[in-house]
């Protein structure tokens, strides 16, 4: 008996997910004309990426930020936006080397 509720349960989420990819797929098809138009707005402006949160600005999009924006208030601050806690923090690369030298540029100018 427990087989028929469990079958049936089955039967109803795939009937629910089949209803929603319907729904998608003509929610699609009807705003070709925006999209269409979206894109020329985006092509026209020479926009990049997408804003994936409107938080912060180290999250709206990773890939435009930099390493050291999240601890602007000071390095152990905790972080007070949900999205921040979501991003990964950045790989870091082993084989980036700091090289200092002398620069004779000052001597020539006294």
């Amino acid at each position: 008996m427990k087989y028929r509720v469990f079958v049936s349960f089955i039967l109803e989420e795939l009937l629910i997910l089949l209803v929603l990819f319907v729904w998608g797929r003509t929610a699609l098809e009807s705003r070709q004309v925006e999209l269409r138009e979206k894109r020329a707005i985006v092509q026209q402006l020479m926009l990049t990426d997408v804003a994936y949160w409107t938080e912060a600005r180290y999250t709206r999009n990773p890939s435009q930020a930099d390493n050291f924006s999240a601890f602007q208030d000071f390095p152990s601050s905790l972080e007070h936006f949900p999205a921040g806690s979501i991003i990964a923090p950045a790989q870091i690369h082993d084989n980036t080397k700091l090289i200092v030298r002398k620069s004779n540029a000052g001597a020539a100018n006294e």
